[in-house]
């Protein structure tokens, strides 16, 4: 399965923020959107990725304070990124190797949307439970 096919199941659609929002206003953001992770823009272009850890990460550091601050002192700048054609096993093999759970998704570095290690989990799921259901009913044909 490809990440595209990911994007058509559970759309394309991306919560942004900007580098200069202020990292309490991001968590709230978090919290209302019930998500875990938003694409920091600048001119339309991704330059960073903020999760829940950095804002724990922020306030463990520096106190609560941090959550005066932009969210461009704590987000992640050197983003990975998933291109829509990319596999959802390789997406996997990427995202555990390197410990992340957000993917933001560009084609033609524009953001075209973002998976998490959940929506690839859960397609794989989908998948191995459907070549299970296809060998059991051939077995029940034989």
């Amino acid at each position: 399965m490809l990440v595209s096919q990911i994007l058509r199941t559970k759309g394309d659609q991306v919560f942004t923020i900007s580098p200069e929002d202020i990292v309490g206003v991001v968590a709230e953001l978090l919290h209302a959107k019930g998500i875990g992770a938003l694409i920091v823009l600048a001119s339309d272009r991704v330059v960073g990725i903020v999760s829940e850890r950095d804002i724990v990460r922020a306030v463990a550091s520096h106190g609560p304070g941090a959550l005066r601050k932009p969210v461009s002192d704590y987000m992640t700048s050197n983003v990975l990124f998933a291109d829509p054609g990319e596999t959802v096993d390789s997406l996997l093999s990427r995202m555990t190797d390197r410990r992340i759970r957000h993917l933001p998704v560009c084609k033609a570095e524009r953001l075209v949307g973002i998976v998490s290690i959940g929506d690839l989990v859960k397609h794989k799921i989908s998948e191995v439970e459907a070549e299970a259901d296809g060998l059991k009913a051939y077995i029940a044909a034989s």
